[in-house]
């Protein structure tokens, strides 16, 4: 017997977000609204750091209007730079962007983007950022907020901050670099290009080290490049294959190094690895295939884990959400996403002595969604903290209980369907 269904998952993925509104926000969202990079670069003014600005924005972002024979859409950025503090406005900067495409099937497409360029020169220094993008139909607006430390390369030899490489396009006006801007990589790419800029007071002869690390900052990559650079400005592009490294972050270091080994000055970038198609919060594929306990059936998840050989189990994990695809046609797998944003919500709100995904919150929220309503119970009298879960579309109500007082709150009543199959 199947242990949910396709259908409930879809249906009930409708229902209204009480438990995320409840938490104050939802991190979970199934596709970033946009990206932002920010590198900075030598310059010629003194006390000053010139930053490039690089946003990119999905046209699944955009709404668009059909004028024409053509889809238009577009939007504004505001960009702001704050003090350390986050009270004094230190530098602002906006524009309008519009995008217009010849077919709906490009406003749509998850391949499709916009990407804004600007640039500025900075103190350097602590700053926090606050972006701000809306858009000009629907006027939905969507704000990233952040810190940015702006780097002093007022220096005799200086390294700028490294932007890693979507594609390089081949056109009339020459060789022309697309910016990754979301710093991701996946399975299917073999090789990850970046470039940067290293500006020198002399001509002089340099070593550069390049090295990726992984999470646990172990080596995985390293190889040592001699380059002569001359006086004033250097740009320097590279690639490297990196096949055998496997999901998750990793963090690239360029360090410059002279002819004796010394080190004379680095920088490093961090970038993630992840399966295509599928969300970034899957980085470990033996525990992707243990989460599916509550949509796969036992045979189903043995059949994957059966072999020793990864390759394998990786195509067997990946022929299995591919069968669940309800537009085959597409990049995005609706259920597949849906699922894991479910988990990755459940592992940050519902964690007790287990991940999040193995309570019995997570059980009921990963199998039948957010509830309609919930109501909340923590310090009432002769009373332990218990809370109460109604689905209205299945009219069912869920009652957990804190009997320990530590936030692990159990199913009081798992007798609707085999939820007891799935307790720890």
């Amino acid at each position: 017997m199947r242990k949910i269904t396709i259908f409930i998952l879809l249906v009930v993925s409708l229902v209204s977000a009480q438990v995320e509104h409840s938490g104050g926000k939802n991190p979970y969202s199934t596709t970033p609204r946009f990206y932002l990079d920010i590198a900075g670069y030598p310059t010629n003014l003194p006390g000053k750091t010139r930053i490039d600005i690089f946003l990119k924005m999905p046209y699944t972002s955009v709404q668009f209007i059909k004028d024409n024979d053509k889809y238009i859409g577009g939007y504004s950025v505001s960009l702001t730079f704050y003090d350390e503090d986050g009270e004094k406005i230190l530098f602002e900067s906006m524009w309008n962007e519009q995008i217009v495409v010849n077919s709906f099937n490009a406003t749509n497409s998850g391949k499709s983007f916009n990407i804004s360029y600007k640039s500025s020169n900075l103190k350097p220094g602590d700053y926090k950022i606050k972006c701000i993008v809306e858009d000009k139909d629907s006027k939905k607006n969507y704000a990233y907020v952040g810190e940015l430390n702006i780097k002093n390369l007022d220096l005799p030899i200086a390294i700028s901050d490294v932007i890693f490489i979507e594609k390089v396009v081949n056109d009339e006006s020459g060789q022309r670099i697309i910016p990754s801007v979301n710093n991701i990589f996946t399975n299917v790419d073999t090789e990850i290009g970046f470039f940067y800029e290293i500006h020198a007071d002399t001509s002089k002869k340099v070593i550069a080290r390049y090295t990726v690390l992984n999470a646990e900052e172990e080596e995985e990559f390293t190889q040592d490049i001699e380059y002569n650079i001359n006086k004033g400005r250097n740009s320097v592009k590279y690639s490297f294959r990196f096949d055998k490294i496997s999901l998750g972050q990793y963090k690239l270091k360029v360090l410059l190094i002279n002819e004796d080994d010394d080190e004379i000055i680095g920088t490093s970038k961090f970038f993630r690895n992840k399966l295509f198609g599928f969300p970034i919060t899957i980085t470990d594929i033996d525990e992707a295939v243990d989460q599916m306990m509550y949509i796969a059936s036992n045979d189903e998840i043995g059949y994957i884990k059966e072999t020793e050989d990864p390759d394998t189990t990786l195509e067997r994990y990946i022929e299995y959400w591919k069968q669940k695809d309800p537009s085959p046609n597409t990049i995005e797998n609706e259920v597949l996403i849906e699922y894991y944003r479910r988990v990755a919500y459940a592992n940050e709100n519902f964690k007790s002595y287990y991940p999040g995904w193995k309570t019995d919150m997570g059980m009921i929220y990963i199998t039948l969604g957010a509830p309609d309503n919930v109501d909340r119970h923590p310090m009432d009298y002769n009373s332990k903290p218990y809370e109460l879960w109604d689905y209205y579309e299945i009219n069912r109500r869920f009652v957990f209980v804190d009997q320990t007082g530590f936030g692990d709150y159990r199913l009081l009543n798992p007798v609707y369907g085999d939820w007891y199959r799935y307790r720890n």
